[in-house]
């Protein structure tokens, strides 16, 4: 006889089947199944605009002092695009294989902790339990495209500063063992645009100072940072990618055809400045590189996080000591780090706030933004069992 499904891991898959997927992403799906989840847990929802479209949905478990700092659960909406002939299954078909594995886009980035945050409170609601804390659940827009139109503006709004968040958790990333992985700290990521303009000409001539002659030069800087963070990493067997600086090039652009020397030339970098980076002294040395490159190199920048501190791991912070206690007496195996990419944390962080990025996944390879991404079924609802203790944890500081 076919085994009941449990209805943690049913509204999971219905959560998933929403193609909250950009590019332009609907978010209508995502609210209309909010409102459902709010209503069967007895919790008030709100919707906060600070974007058109781009809603921000915050359920609200009040606590038993709410006078007390709120704590923020904090997932996102959004998932990035999908290559359905790469898939094995559907990629919004949320389909169960008979190892109970669930394959969707979504299943390990982040629709897993949304849902599990809200089932790990639907049970403790089922057992009578009250927290100290206000809970506030918040589901938010566009975090995979940098979380401009999101959670990066949210934080400075009246509407932020009303819910009283004393700490927040938010995504981590899946574990391939049997160790979860919990992240303090992420690196600041900078989008860089060099361009070098030259004299242009015709190709069969040695014109001097030409744009690809500047290039060059600011390949090679680029490129020599990236060998010495490599070296430093692969020599080190206690660093992370998250420890080091990381650099690549990602885009070239300019020219019109092979017999045409072009007026400019421009080179884009995805920089990750690790955290001990001192960020006034590496914009100097990249200014300095233009300026040995040649006249007229400038700097430009998609994207420039700001540097924001690690929320440390010590006994200064109150929120830590609890989450750890809770996981010690869940025998959970913590391995800390800096989180190699980029998550709505960094904002949380920005405003003065200590955040934590935690998901519950052990033994499952880390196939977030790939192809035939999945979690298993058991790994998710042992995920709701140990955000249980967590919460109750975080809450009651």
């Amino acid at each position: 006889m076919a085994t009941v499904e449990d209805s943690a891991v049913t509204n999971f898959r219905e959560y998933l089947r929403i193609p909250s997927v950009h590019p332009n992403v609907n978010y209508d799906g995502c609210i209309e199944f909010l409102k459902k989840q709010a209503k069967s847990l007895d919790l008030p929802l709100k919707i906060y605009t600070v974007v058109d479209r781009k809603p921000i949905v915050v359920l609200t478990w009040q606590g038993l002092k709410p006078e007390e700092k709120a704590v923020l659960l904090n997932s996102h909406m959004d998932v990035v695009p999908v290559f359905p002939e790469k898939w094995s299954h559907k990629p919004f078909a949320a389909e169960k294989d008979d190892n109970g594995n669930i394959y969707a886009r979504g299943s390990q980035d982040m629709k897993c902790v949304g849902i599990q945050y809200l089932e790990a409170i639907r049970r403790l609601k089922s057992n009578g339990i009250r927290l100290k804390r206000t809970l506030h659940i918040s589901f938010v827009p566009d975090e995979e495209i940098g979380g401009v139109d999101g959670m990066e503006k949210f934080v400075h709004t009246k509407d932020f500063e009303n819910l009283r968040i004393g700490f927040s958790l938010d995504e981590g990333m899946a574990s391939p063992n049997d160790e979860f992985l919990l992240y303090n700290g992420e690196r600041s990521i900078w989008h860089i645009f060099v361009t070098c303009p030259g004299t242009p000409g015709h190709g069969s001539l040695m014109l001097p100072d030409t744009a690809g002659e500047k290039v060059e030069i600011i390949m090679n800087k680029f490129m020599d940072l990236r060998r010495r963070e490599k070296a430093k990493l692969e020599s080190n067997k206690n660093l992370t990618v998250g420890d080091v600086t990381t650099v690549n090039l990602t885009q070239i652009k300019g020219g019109v055809q092979p017999n045409v020397v072009p007026p400019e030339l421009t080179v884009g970098f995805d920089v990750r400045l690790a955290t001990d980076v001192d960020h006034e002294k590496f914009e100097a040395m990249i200014k300095g590189w233009c300026k040995e490159a040649g006249p007229g190199t400038t700097i430009s920048y998609e994207q420039k996080n700001n540097f924001v501190p690690n929320t440390p791991l010590d006994d200064s912070n109150p929120w830590w000591l609890a989450f750890k206690k809770a996981c010690d007496k869940l025998k959970l195996k913590l391995k800390p780090a800096i989180f190699p990419g980029g998550t709505d944390s960094r904002y949380v962080r920005e405003v003065g706030i200590p955040a934590l990025g935690f998901s519950p996944i052990i033994n499952t390879p880390v196939l977030l933004h790939d192809h035939d991404e999945f979690l298993n079924e058991k790994v998710f609802l042992q995920g709701i069992k140990i955000y249980e203790e967590l919460l109750q944890a975080v809450a009651n500081v």
